[in-house]
This record gives C-alpha cells, sequence and structure tokens, in this order.
C-alpha cells in the first residue's frame, strides 16, 4: 500500500511540474501578461504623443499662426516694426549688472551711452 501511494505522489508531482514550470506554465504566464500589460501601457503613451504630433503638423500645414509661433519661440525672430523686450528673473538680472550701476539703496543707475 504504500508503496501504491508514493507512486501516486511521485505521478502527481511529475504532472504539476509542466503545469506551473513548464513551457506554458502559470509562472510563464504570469511573466507574459506582466509583459503584455507594460507594452499597452507604452502604446497608449506612443499613441498619445502620435496624436500631438499629427496635430502640429495639420496646423503647419493649415495656417501660419504656429509657423510664426515656432519663429518666435525658438529662433527669436520679430516681424518688422516691433520692439523687442526680455524680462529676466531678478537674481539673473542683478548678477549681470556691474557692481559699479547699483547704489547703496540698491537702485540701479542707467547711464546712456554718449557715443
Amino acid at each position: 500500500m504504500r508503496l501504491i501511494a508514493l507512486a501516486f505522489a511521485t505521478l502527481l508531482l511529475l504532472i504539476q511540474y509542466p503545469l506551473w514550470l513548464g513551457k506554458g506554465g502559470w509562472l510563464r504566464v504570469w511573466d507574459l501578461d506582466k509583459q503584455v500589460t507594460q507594452v499597452k501601457i507604452k502604446n497608449d503613451a506612443l499613441k498619445e504623443r502620435n496624436s500631438k504630433l499629427e496635430s502640429e503638423v495639420q496646423d503647419l500645414k493649415t495656417g501660419t499662426g504656429s509657423v510664426e509661433e515656432r519663429a518666435r519661440f525658438e529662433l527669436g525672430m520679430i516681424k518688422k516694426d516691433e520692439i523687442f523686450v526680455q524680462i529676466l528673473d531678478v537674481g539673473t538680472a542683478i548678477q549681470s549688472i556691474p557692481a559699479s550701476a547699483i547704489n547703496t539703496a540698491g537702485a540701479i543707475k542707467i547711464v546712456k551711452d554718449k557715443h
């Protein structure tokens, strides 16, 4: 009787091995399911990026507004008869001003060039 029980236990373990660790086992299916989920998330992000790029291409093809905006922000271009005004951060502006131009009250002296 003990031999039959041992044989059944051995057969049960041999049957369980492919179910858990074999080529189509549960662990492999679980790992592939995780990979599919990650790929779906990446695909969704890429689809969103593609739709943004597609709308940008349509804007560039149909109108001049987006072309003008790109020329202004990326290339620093301005239209004829426009005045360019640049506003700096306070920290950046103070660092770029020579110390001789700042008085004791912290005010900046503006001196026109006489040339």
